[in-house]
């Protein structure tokens, strides 16, 4: 069985995951899997550089140049995808041959903009209230308003993603509560 997590920037998505893992149910972190596909010595950074030069620096991707030179081109942001996309789907059959049979869970923050959400069995979306959502954002380094509208533009609405979910995750809640819905769902998926 394969659960696909996913909720919009600054949900909570991250704790969720890990808290699946605590459960002992294995997990493909899409955004792990770029920044080490990214990072000193990846695969990618070749093929990011050749598309985007400028953005590398000691044979890893610089993500503040390269989020600069794609972020709100369009058609950049497709390019980077069409080199990205395709390696994170690699190592994603990779991870579900190493745990053929188990039930895992694909940690994946486009999930529906991706249209990976056919290739679940069933989907958890995280969510908060739209101000828990907005503190957290807003308190990352770097961030900032218009980045944060920027990003949610690009992502399906938060009420949009609770309806087609099979079970949603609130995380303006305590810690053990959220916890205990993550339990509840591994309960109710039992295979």
């Amino acid at each position: 069985m394969i659960i696909g997590l996913t909720g919009s920037i600054g949900m909570g998505k991250s704790t969720v995951a890990a808290m699946f893992a605590d459960e002992g149910v294995p997990v493909f972190d899409a955004d792990a899997t770029v920044h080490r596909l990214q990072g000193a010595g990846g695969r990618l950074v070749p093929a990011i550089e050749a598309a985007f030069p400028g953005t590398t620096v000691d044979g890893a991707v610089d993500r503040v140049k390269l989020g600069a030179a794609v972020f709100g081109n369009d058609a950049a942001i497709k390019r980077l995808e069409a080199i990205v996309h395709p390696a994170v789907g690699e190592e994603r059959a990779a991870f579900l041959a190493e745990h053929a049979g188990k039930r895992v869970v694909f940690d994946v923050p486009l999930l529906f903009e991706t249209g990976g959400d056919r290739n679940v069995d069933s989907i958890v979306v995280v969510s908060a209230a739209a101000d828990v959502q907005r503190t957290r954002v807003l308190g990352r380094p770097g961030m900032t308003p218009e980045k944060f509208a920027a990003i949610l533009a690009r992502q399906t609405p938060d009420a949009e993603k609770r309806a087609r979910a099979h079970h949603v995750i609130r995380t303006d809640a305590s810690i053990d509560e959220t916890r205990a819905q993550v339990r509840a769902v591994l309960a109710s998926l039992e295979i």
